[in-house]
Order: C-alpha cells, then sequence, then structure tokens
C-alpha cells in the first residue's frame, strides 16, 4: 500500500480511538514504526539528498518504537509491514510531519494522565523520539524544496 494511505489509516487510528491508553499506545507504536520503515526505504531508494536524514528518521522512529511496549498484533495489522510504494516522497514527508506531529500531542496527553511513573516516563521518551524524527522529516522536506527550487530555469524562480 501506498506510504501516503498509510500514514492517513495511521492518524485516523490515532484520532479514533477515544481516550484509552493502551490502545492509544499501540496506535502510537504503529505510527513509530511506519515512520521507521519510510525512513529505511527512502534511506535505500530514495532521493541521494535525502539518504542520511532518512537513515537518521529510522534509527530515531526504532527508538520511538522500542522506548514503548510492543503490542501483540497481527502481521496483517502492522502498519509498516503492508508499506510497498513510497511513489511521492514529498506527500509522504507532509503527511509524516502530521502524524508524527498527532502522535507527540498524544504521547503528552498520556503523559499528563499517567498513573504510573513508568508509563510517564515511555512517554517522555517516546515524545523526544518523535520529535527529533520530526525534525529529519522538516529537514528532508527542507532539502526536496531546495532541490526543486534549483531545478527551475532561472526566469521562472524569479
Amino acid at each position: 500500500m501506498d506510504a501516503v494511505r498509510l500514514i492517513q489509516a495511521g492518524r485516523r487510528a490515532l484520532a479514533g480511538c477515544g481516550g484509552e491508553t493502551s490502545v492509544l499506545l499501540v496506535e502510537v507504536w504503529q505510527a513509530q514504526a511506519l515512520s521507521q520503515a519510510i525512513g529505511s526505504r527512502l534511506a535505500v531508494s530514495g532521493p541521494p539528498e535525502l539518504r542520511g536524514e532518512a537513515l537518521g528518521l529510522t534509527e530515531l522512529a526504532g527508538r520511538g518504537c522500542g522506548v514503548l511496549d510492543a503490542p501483540v498484533l497481527d502481521p496483517g495489522d502492522l502498519l509498516a509491514a503492508q508499506l510497498t510504494e513510497l511513489d511521492d516522497p514529498l506527500g509522504a514527508l507532509h503527511s509524516l510531519d502530521d502524524l508524527l506531529g498527532d502522535v507527540s500531542i498524544v504521547l503528552l496527553g498520556i503523559a499528563s494522565s499517567a498513573a504510573e511513573e513508568r508509563t510517564y516516563w515511555q512517554c517522555m521518551e517516546a515524545i523526544d523520539a518523535a520529535d527529533e524524527s520530526r525534525d529529519r522529516v522538516r529537514e528532508m522536506l527542507r532539502k526536496l524544496a531546495a532541490r526543486e527550487e534549483a531545478a527551475l530555469p532561472e526566469w521562472e524562480a524569479g
């Protein structure tokens, strides 16, 4: 499935699961795993100028998954495993930026109402990973914009 469609599905799932902490954390984990898969795909076959940042995204999103308890999911339910196409890196990165922003907001809400210290610290570390991942995504967007601007003829750039 296309990256943009998977990201949209992840955003809908985050928005639609209500306030149940365990369900929210599963969707946050899914979003981080999807970010990791997209970063990996871009690092291997994306535009050359994005590969370093994409590798960093892969590592940071992996850290975001690692600090949370891994959910028990059927392989067919894992969004990251459904990633087959990344035809529109620009659109995927814009959507991923939005998804990671949603993840941070959800994690902040969970952390602020956490009854256990362990959950609080998991959320804080996952927020840090999501924010750093989002920084990588924004840097890739900046590089794509610079590439497009450089490709414009001088009379169009004016």
